[in-house]
């Protein structure tokens, strides 16, 4: 821009019109606009900032680096450093100037040997059919006691979002998560189908036990587990307690008096859950008809519909009628 504004002037242009075409001052222009030889920045605040004369010198600073890094001190927050150089008759810098110079080195934490959490990302995992991959968790139903609660196991097929197996209990333990699965396995093996399924969930002690684990070693099923804390690992399982919890009927607001009658709503829950149900996330079908492949049946009905809804009135339709192609694979944690 400097260069035009150059070559405008030299053609006869006065400095204040060609600012005033380019929307800026002429005193910006001066103040800005003018360089070094060599294309150097002239401006003061484009200099080389000088170092504060009160600032540490590297060598003070990698002296500091170094005597929080000796072993006594490896393990210790500088709030702890300080007062023991103290001691000693030391002075190094203040407290918070440690805490600078070892966040700007990246040792503020995991000096000794404490180390960095190493959890990732679980890897993906893919269903293009049903019984390939089941997603479970637990979750608390209220109850007329306070504080006291029963405990909701609930197994979902990631493919169809049918939900192939549920029990309710009084406590959690690796035990009752064990015989759920159990008869979740035995439930569909009996419907003719064999799965061989991959079993993911979070971290929680039932998920992790050694009853449980034994018990998906003997079926052939394959374990996969989200991150601590990290819901979004298993998120199938927490929408599907979403829609449970928001239902007109929700446990929340009307608490269980007993286990039985805590099992009898859950049923009603899951029957129509799975047989009335129409599942957003599958076009809309239930997750039964998906789980037994009657969806393609079905969606090939509504196209039709559709078609036949679009020869009649075709000025009603601006393009193509609703897709309603089926869903194929779904994919946890991508």
């Amino acid at each position: 821009m400097t260069r035009l504004i150059e070559e405008a002037r030299k053609e006869g242009a006065r400095l204040s019109r060609i600012c005033a075409v380019l929307e800026i001052s002429p005193r910006t222009f001066q103040r800005h606009g003018k360089k070094k030889a060599g294309g150097e920045d002239g401006r003061k605040a484009a200099q080389t900032k000088r170092a504060p004369a009160n600032g540490l010198t590297c060598e003070e600073e990698a002296m500091i680096v170094s005597t929080v890094n000796e072993p006594r001190f490896a393990s210790m927050s500088p709030a702890q450093i300080v007062p023991i150089l103290a001691d000693e008759e030391q002075y190094l810098a203040s407290e918070s100037t440690l805490y600078r110079i070892l966040r700007k080195r990246g040792q503020l934490a995991h000096r000794g040997r404490s180390k960095a959490p190493t959890h990732k990302r679980p890897s993906p995992l893919e269903a293009t059919a049903p019984n390939q991959v089941w997603t479970w968790d637990i979750t608390y139903l209220s109850t007329t006691v306070k504080g006291h609660f029963f405990y909701l196991y609930l197994i979902l097929d990631l493919y169809s979002r049918k939900v192939v197996g549920w029990e309710v209990y009084a406590e959690e333990s690796s035990e009752h998560a064990a015989e759920t699965i159990r008869k979740t396995v035995f439930r569909e093996r009996k419907g003719g189908i064999a799965p061989k399924v991959v079993l993911h969930s979070d971290n929680g002690a039932p998920m992790k036990g050694a009853t449980m684990l034994g018990t998906l070693q003997m079926l052939g099923i394959r374990p996969s587990f989200g991150r601590p804390s990290v819901s979004n690992d298993n998120a199938y399982s927490e929408s599907l307690f979403k829609t449970l919890k928001y239902r007109p009927d929700d446990p929340v607001e009307k608490p269980f008096d007993t286990l039985e009658e805590g099992r009898k709503w859950v049923s009603s829950f899951t029957g129509w859950y799975n047989e009335e149900h129409r599942h957003s996330a599958i076009k809309f079908v239930t997750p039964s008809q998906r789980h037994s492949g009657k969806e393609r049946e079905i969606l090939n009905r509504r196209e039709r519909i559709y078609q036949e809804a679009q020869k009649k009135n075709p000025e009603r339709w601006s393009g193509k009628t609703r897709d309603w192609t089926p869903i194929g694979k779904v994919t946890l944690n991508p």
